[in-house]
């Protein structure tokens, strides 16, 4: 057999003769689709409302102090005689967090990265500003009770009390932190 060209060419040209001329098609727009539903945050809305439950929890489980109610606490590894300089505003406060206007939400976030900041200076002592919360909806004020709670929870809280009067009363409270072991 002697075929000038090879088989493969001549059904090719064979299949071109057939389906005749060949021409692109334009591309045709995709068809209309609805939006994609907007993300919800759900999971965050769930924290919050977990979180928000549990704050409410642990605001029962206290006695709520009220406004002019001083916050104190000592854990037992701390000295009395060190805990009465704490009380009377002795000791040199290395930095201040003002929670005013803050929500709970807010001021939970605010406190634990004020705490990790205090710790990495290792700071031994700060003053927290609450407020009296004579603005808070009830009787009982909220930030002032947040902030009870939470520092009372903290491994590195020695004591905590009511700044003097000079210091910002009852509507602010001084913290002992324990220092880094180096």
């Amino acid at each position: 057999m002697s075929h000038s060209t090879p088989p493969d060419d001549d059904d090719a040209s064979l299949f071109r003769d057939a389906i005749g001329e060949v021409r692109r098609l334009q591309e045709a727009p995709p068809p209309p689709r609805k939006p994609p539903p907007r993300p919800s945050a759900r999971m965050a809305e769930r924290d919050e409302h977990e979180a928000l439950g549990e704050f409410q929890r642990g605001m029962e489980a206290l006695d709520a102090r009220s406004a002019g109610d001083v916050l104190s606490y000592r854990r037992e590894v701390l000295s009395a005689r060190a805990f009465q300089r704490l009380k009377r505003g002795q000791f040199s406060v290395q930095d201040e967090l003002d929670l005013h206007g803050a929500t709970a939400l807010q001021a939970e976030g605010l406190l634990r990265r004020f705490f990790a900041e205090a710790h990495a200076h290792d700071h031994g002592c700060v003053r927290v500003i609450h407020g009296k919360g004579q603005r808070s909806d009830g009787d009982a004020p909220v930030l002032k009770n947040l902030v009870d709670r939470i520092l009372r929870q903290r491994a590195d809280v020695l004591a905590f009390h009511s700044a003097p009067p000079a210091q910002g009363g009852t509507g602010a409270v001084l913290v002992l932190l324990a220092r880094n072991r180096r």
